[in-house]
């Protein structure tokens, strides 16, 4: 996984010494300067977080000389992947002396709305420049409350009719409308002057906690494939299609085909989860992954999809990173 990030590094020198150099179109074409951010601003869920220990939710490296101490820099979140690529840095993973340059506002557990929202992590934030890139990811929790209604019974999984007079019931009217509110906010921050890099939601139909519950009730992981369908739908339609202040991050399809062809993306597993069960999501280490039966190759973050049940390994994020670190490269911003 450390290739990944230093892959990344080495194609970050190019976008920075690019960044001083006009790009024009042929033909005479407009002139326009590579956007390199001064400032990373992370939203959303726990698939952005780092904490002040450094550990994150997912798979933790340890420390080469003492594997009682975490290393925050090994198994890299997307965000931090993102961030490295433009030399950027969080306090919760300092680079020596340099300046704080990358901010966590995303919390763990937190939904599209409530206390802790992406509308309340964008009051947190306290304005934004031009040069910041703001990462959002959010949504996949909302789908699984929705889903815990469903199984509870509390809630029917409903609809949606066709489009253009979309009306939707039951658990599919409350994700139609989380994926609205999540644009709605994407919208707001393009609108205060930062750069915005929105990722949908991966398949949780193909987690491997949607497997488990197929095995106990078959028809459970395409009732979450669906739930995640109509929220990544809405929130693609609401978005600002403008093509320059927002990049779409589609990790959604990116799982999707990674799954049809796990070989090709270099991973031998992308059913189930590479930690041991039972583990709180930030205990999981490079010292706790499955074993038994005997696994060649050994199971590994960089080749098992999944950490746990629900959230990324580092080859995961390690996806998620490439795909945003091209699209902030790429978008004309």
């Amino acid at each position: 996984m450390m290739n990944c990030w230093a892959g990344l590094r080495r194609r970050a020198f190019g976008a920075v010494l690019g960044a001083a150099c006009l790009l024009v179109g042929c033909g005479g074409g407009a002139s326009r300067v590579a956007f390199v951010p001064l400032r990373l601003i992370v939203l959303g869920d726990e698939t952005s977080v780092l904490n002040s220990d450094g550990s994150k939710y997912s798979v933790n490296a340890l420390n080469a000389v003492d594997n009682s101490l975490l290393d925050c820099k090994g198994n890299p979140l997307w965000v931090q992947l993102l961030a490295s690529a433009y030399g950027l840095t969080f306090s919760e993973c300092p680079n020596g002396t340099a300046p704080v340059t990358a901010l966590i506002f995303a919390v763990a557990g937190a939904q599209v709305s409530g206390t802790d929202g992406i509308a309340a992590q964008i009051d947190r934030v306290g304005g934004f420049v031009e040069k910041d890139l703001v990462t959002v990811l959010a949504g996949a929790n909302d789908i699984f409350a929705q889903y815990a209604l469903i199984k509870s019974g509390s809630q029917p999984e409903g609809s949606c009719t066709e489009p253009p007079n979309t009306t939707c019931t039951g658990a599919m009217a409350v994700v139609h409308a989380t994926g609205e509110a999540l644009a709605a906010q994407v919208n707001h921050i393009a609108d205060l002057g930062g750069k915005v890099l929105i990722s949908t939601v991966p398949d949780l139909g193909l987690t491997p906690f949607a497997r488990s519950e197929e095995a106990l009730t078959p028809g459970r992981a395409a009732t979450l494939s669906r739930l995640t369908k109509e929220f990544n739908v809405r929130l693609r339609l609401n978005i600002i299609n403008d093509g320059r202040r927002i990049g779409l991050l589609l990790i959604d399809e990116t799982v999707q085909a990674v799954v049809k062809t796990p070989l090709s993306y270099g991973l031998v597993n992308v059913k189930d989860a590479v930690c041991i069960a039972g583990l709180a999501p930030t205990e999981c280490t490079t010292l706790t992954l499955v074993t038994a039966p005997p696994l060649f190759p050994p199971a590994s973050a960089s080749n098992y999809l999944w950490a746990n049940d629900r959230l990324f390994s580092s080859s995961g994020h390690a996806l998620l990173g490439n795909l945003a670190y091209s699209r902030s490269s790429n978008n004309p911003f």
